[in-house]
């Protein structure tokens, strides 16, 4: 055990490598943060398209490119995507951080995904309480934003927050274009002292202690909602 333990101090405290991982967590949560974020954000403005009016001239458009985009972003791999942005859309942007494509690519490939999360959720809601809020003289974008909306994000939630964690260990590739992530930086400290074992398992745990305290947090909000639905 001593042994062990010294093994541990001489492959993460000795040469300071130990900062190497709590540097490359700060650009997981990063990338992860401000992906989820945006991908939100781009997510319900695609599910809006697809639920909008797929029968009558120009109005047609947006429910067929909502849909084509959806199919492409979920048919392909992630990885795929992260370089075509990288090597293909920004080869020609000099300058560009890193960590600015990946957080695009991760948005875009999160967004087709919540775009189906918002849909369900929406869907999920009554009809009637869009009548209701029609009867109350609401238009259409009233009754969307203040009846319609707010119900369909409280169906989404625990998708929405499955979505975030998936969103997490998924930004584990971003090593492909040459930015130092948690798991990155556990490659690098395994290249500089030969040892697989106590790099790999220390990236594991931190990103499974990680998702455990997300998971009790988005655990204890859902079961806010739920309480509050029952007033």
């Amino acid at each position: 055990m001593n042994n062990f333990l010294v093994r541990i101090n001489e492959i993460l405290i000795g040469g300071n490598r130990y900062k190497l991982l709590l540097s490359g967590l700060g650009v997981t949560v990063q990338v992860t943060f401000f992906s989820a974020i945006i991908g939100v954000f781009l997510g319900l403005i695609l599910a809006l398209m697809k639920l909008g009016d797929k029968s009558k001239g120009i109005l047609r458009f947006p429910y067929i490119f909502a849909s084509a985009f959806i199919d492409v972003i979920r048919g392909t791999p992630s990885v795929v995507q992260l370089l075509i942005i990288y090597h293909i859309v920004f080869r020609q942007v000099k300058g560009m951080p890193a960590v600015f494509i990946a957080i695009i690519a991760f948005s875009i490939n999160s967004s087709a995904y919540v775009a189906e999360i918002f849909r369900g959720g929406i869907l999920a809601v009554d009809y009637g309480q869009t009548e209701a809020g029609t009867s109350l003289g609401l238009s259409k974008f009233q009754t969307m934003r203040y009846i319609v909306i707010p119900q369909a994000l409280k169906n989404a939630f625990p998708s929405l927050a499955n979505e975030f964690i998936v969103l997490m260990k998924e930004t584990a590739i971003v090593g492909y274009i040459a930015l130092q992530d948690l798991t990155k930086a556990g490659d690098f400290i395994i290249s500089r002292t030969y040892n697989a074992f106590i790099p790999l398992i220390t990236v594991a745990i931190i990103y499974f202690t990680i998702i455990k305290i997300l998971t009790k947090l988005f655990n204890a909000f859902e079961g806010r909602l739920r309480k509050s639905d029952l007033r």
